[in-house]
């Protein structure tokens, strides 16, 4: 026999029996719902608004998807939705996460604002709380979160129970959507009014771009000569309706940037000038014609803080084979006559540059320019590493910079962009730490802590950009980046190289801050970065993998995983260390590039 049952039931029993005690009826059990629209997130994050999460099919606690969101240094990742509900009711709030200082929350009760939190859930943890909403309050947002600079955190089934508001069904999807005018950073579009909507999302290549009340909205920030994809759907407060056919636009090419007479696919390779290591010496006559710019490696400091730029050709008791400098000379001539590029990169490796005064940067323009006009070079090549750049601590907008090896560095090289004017080439060539690491971390970061260098290239080339003539990012000798899907990419496969370009030629946020975007550059300013052998550098791909790269960036084919934000048919082309190290593997990369561009 069951006593527990018998007792619950003699207790019933005597309950109801109680004037003024009732039975809940199945009327008032029917009016609590579950609210939370999508909140296991089968639908990925259709109804939530994010600033750094996707969907994810493993870890999950139930279904097929869940929430995985990384926060920055300055980004705490939340995810969130408003949610219609009754004034004076009772709500319970409740979802399941894991991870480190995940936060579940409500905001606009009208009461008292509530969220609770768990500071380390390495399994599935149910978080719950509850509150009730004010005598006048008809939407809260509901929201989950992570903290700043702390690892990836998931959250899955999601739900906010009280009584439900018949809000009554979303707008039907829009129609008549067509593109007017496009330019080569935006396109104009316009669609027919749908009945019932109060707004609409625009869509830009399945990622929602902006949200506008009336029938037409201009998408801009895009690069030229790129075909993107834009959808529309209607919003009311039932919810968003199913999106429109998709309209396709190409952007025009542009008129902006320097007159340099680049091919339109160009090889970048630099040359062991000023000293010979394990891939030997090659004099600049015996470069083959298929690399297209050549940048001489390197100028060098006096000192760190000199900004005083010599360049010393390798010595013949390093390099026995090496030329006169008038062979030299006759050299880069006979380069250029044929089209070519012959430009002075400063730094690399063991070349610290800091412009901390303006001394040093008046000294690195002179010296500079004396080396250009001494070997009637085509321009330069900022390859400045390690500890060249840093952030000071109130530095953190890459706008306006502050920080005193920043402003100079910028002034000295639009100095010399002014002294040889339009042909001069301007090209640079940072490591991934200095920009696409800049997406998650900048500087030093809002709660300080973070290295200093983290993303310092940004203002540089940002200021630079109407100048720029080549970004070539190195995608090698990295660590792991997160990329715009918000996952870590890794060297060793294409995969890296589309993520890490995408980045460039669509833009992101800095430090996750949606108000604080660094633009996308044009295609033909950007060549990707790769080491030509493995002996010249980790993170070398076979050729199949540079193929693949290119497939997938210029014709958003043979992509893989990884979903580009854009196609970019008039990408520039490729940079590798080093000529030396390709013609030590037999012209390998080279082979590559003139198979796939001919």
């Amino acid at each position: 026999m069951d006593r527990t049952r018998s007792v619950l039931a003699t207790l019933t029993a005597t309950l109801l029996a109680v004037p003024g005690i009732t039975a809940l009826s199945s009327d008032a059990r029917a009016a609590d719902a579950d609210l939370a629209r999508n909140g296991g997130f089968e639908a990925g994050l259709d109804g939530w608004t994010c600033t750094a999460g996707t969907t994810v099919g493993s870890p999950v606690h139930s279904g097929g998807s869940a929430l995985q969101a990384t926060p920055t240094g300055s980004d705490n990742a939340q995810c969130a939705q408003t949610v219609t509900v009754k004034p004076d009711a009772q709500y319970t709030l409740s979802g399941y996460v894991r991870g480190s200082y995940v936060y579940l929350g409500a905001s606009g009760t009208g009461t008292t604002d509530v969220s609770t939190w768990t500071q380390s859930a390495p399994a599935w943890q149910q978080l719950t709380t509850t509150f009730r909403t004010g005598p006048s309050t008809t939407r809260v947002t509901i929201y989950t979160h992570g903290w700043y600079g702390t690892g990836a955190y998931h959250a899955d089934d999601l739900s906010l129970v009280g009584p439900g508001v018949d809000a009554g069904q979303p707008p039907a999807a829009p129609t008549g959507l067509k593109a007017g005018t496009v330019t080569s950073s935006g396109v104009a579009l316009s669609w027919s009014a749908v009945t019932g909507a109060t707004g609409y999302a625009v869509y830009r290549d399945g990622v929602r771009n902006q949200t506008v009340s009336g029938t037409s909205a201009t998408v801009t920030g895009l690069s030229p000569s790129t075909a993107y994809g834009f959808q529309v759907a209607a919003v009311n407060a039932a919810g968003e309706s199913a999106r429109s056919a998709t309209v396709t636009a190409t952007t025009t090419a542009g008129t902006g940037g320097p007159s340099t007479d680049l091919p339109a696919h160009a090889l970048v390779g630099y040359l062991h000038a000023s000293f010979a290591n394990g891939a030997g010496y090659t004099r600049l006559a015996d470069v083959p014609d298929s690399w297209d710019v050549i940048d001489l490696a390197f100028g060098e400091p006096t000192s760190v803080t000199s900004g005083d730029i010599r360049f010393t050709r390798c010595p013949v008791t390093e390099c026995p084979t090496v030329e006169s400098d008038a062979d030299f000379k006759a050299a880069v001539k006979a380069k250029q006559a044929a089209g070519k590029k012959v430009l002075i990169s400063i730094g690399g490796q063991n070349g610290q540059v800091q412009l901390a005064t303006t001394a040093a940067r008046d000294t690195f323009v002179s010296s500079v320019s004396k080396i250009i006009d001494t070997y009637g070079l085509d321009g330069l090549d900022i390859d400045f590493e390690g500890h060249s750049l840093s952030l000071n601590a109130d530095d953190t907008d890459f706008k306006n910079p502050k920080t005193p090896v920043i402003v100079n560095l910028i002034s000295a090289l639009r100095t010399l962009k002014a002294r040889y004017g339009s042909k001069f080439v301007l090209s640079m060539a940072p490591e991934t730490f200095f920009v696409q690491l800049g997406y998650q971390y900048y500087g030093t970061g809002k709660w300080g802590g973070q290295d200093p260098r983290a993303g310092a290239y940004l203002p540089v080339v940002h200021a630079l950009r109407d100048d720029l003539t080549l970004l070539h990012v190195q995608d090698y000798n990295s660590g792991s980046i997160m990329g715009l899907d918000n996952q870590y990419h890794s060297m060793g496969g294409a995969d890296f190289h589309i993520a890490m370009t995408d980045m460039l030629l669509t833009g992101f946020p800095v430090a996750g801050d949606a108000n604080n975007v660094f633009p996308p550059l044009r295609p033909d300013q950007v060549a990707i970065g790769m080491p030509a052998s493995t002996n010249a550098g980790n993170g070398y791909v076979p050729p199949a993998e540079v193929t693949k790269t290119l497939d997938c960036l210029t014709k958003k084919t043979n992509c893989g995983s990884y979903a580009t934000h854009g196609t970019w048919p008039a990408l520039r082309g490729l940079m590798t260390w080093s000529v030396n190290w390709d013609r030590f593997a037999n012209g390998e990369f080279q082979r590559t590039f003139d198979g796939y561009f001919g």
